[in-house]
């Protein structure tokens, strides 16, 4: 967070030529800042800020946050998922403060996806920046939202999932069309309703919940 404060300026000249120094973030005024999807987070101890002799204030405290989002699994494991982080201030409204992004969504990506270093089921994609206001009983809000898109890598479904379950049922039209007695092939077919089963137990505990549109691969 930058911000200036014209209360909060010397002449470096005037005191050894210190242009900057640090101090607790509870000796100067800071925004409030509140992300609208967060249900659960823990701050950092980072308590400082750095104020430069021209009143210009910035303050940098990393917090891992878990955000409320919701997920279109119909296309699942083939699916991409768009989730917003929201950030708001609603103790000031447009007349005493107004939000801006310094970097354009392009520097942002690239940032992202030098911190998304883990090599797991998603795949960071696409993030859009959305400055706009917002118009509530009180008045009308500064608000800027970060639009994130995911890929899944659907490698993992694809091998514990999709090819077995072909496979069983290939091997089925095999058994039920070829010269087998009619025991052997009543026989097979037991096996094949008790493998898929187990499939679809394995799918029910992988699959995400959903209460709108189940996913495909989950009706058939």
């Amino acid at each position: 967070q930058e911000w200036k404060n014209t209360f909060a300026t010397w002449d470096p000249q005037d005191f050894c030529n210190i242009s900057k120094v640090i101090l607790p973030t509870d000796a100067y005024w800071s925004p409030p800042i509140f992300i609208l999807e967060r249900v659960n987070g823990q701050n950092s101890n980072v308590d400082y800020m750095t104020v430069m002799h021209n009143g210009s204030f910035n303050s940098t405290q990393p917090f891992q946050v878990t955000l409320t989002c919701s997920l279109m699994i119909l296309k699942f494991p083939f699916d991409t998922q768009t989730c917003n982080l929201t950030i708001a201030s609603f103790l000031y409204p447009v007349t005493d403060l107004i939000m801006k992004t310094r970097r354009t969504p392009a520097e942002m990506m690239k940032d992202s996806q030098s911190y998304f270093l883990t090599d797991g089921e998603w795949k960071f994609t696409n993030l859009s920046i959305i400055e706009y206001m917002e118009e509530l009983d009180d008045g009308e809000f500064s608000m800027v939202t970060y639009v994130i898109s995911m890929e899944r890598r659907p490698t993992l479904y694809i091998l514990n999932l999709i090819l077995p379950t072909c496979a069983l049922y290939l091997l089925d039209m095999a058994v039920l069309f070829g010269p087998s007695s009619l025991e052997e092939k009543i026989n097979f077919q037991i096996a094949i309703i008790l493998g898929s089963s187990m499939l679809a137990v394995i799918l029910n505990n992988i699959l995400p919940t959903s209460s709108n549109k189940p996913p495909v691969i989950g009706t058939h």
